[in-house]
């Protein structure tokens, strides 16, 4: 089974996805778009950058958690991931975001 990138909007009517790993588990949210084909080039934006190592910015947040930041060639952010306990379960995040974003499924929960 394929991970898969969910499109969804959000409150304030903007386009956003997540993509998933075979579990459902949340690895990657991506920034917000105002207009759906903007969030489908951020995909495919993941799709590409994703397979980059140096694209994965590794930081620590304010509460000592670990987490990452997907950037494309330009350093702009492309989505980031939920926080994680360990260094160890950030870099296997990545691991899983690099091994499922070329061949994740699309589901858009946008469309009536």
């Amino acid at each position: 089974m394929a991970g898969s990138f969910k499109i969804q909007m959000s409150k304030d009517k903007q386009f956003f996805f997540n993509l998933e790993a075979e579990n459902g588990e949340k690895i990657l949210t991506s920034e917000t778009y105002k207009a759906k084909p903007s969030a489908l080039d951020g995909i495919e934006s993941v799709r590409k950058n994703s397979q980059v190592d140096a694209n994965f910015k590794r930081k620590v947040s304010a509460r000592n958690l670990h987490f990452f930041v997907l950037v494309a060639a330009n350093n702009e952010t492309i989505g980031k991931s939920e926080e994680y306990s360990s260094a160890e379960a950030m870099e296997s995040g990545i691991a899983s975001v690099k091994r499922l974003a070329s061949g994740a499924t699309l589901k858009d929960l946008t469309a009536a």
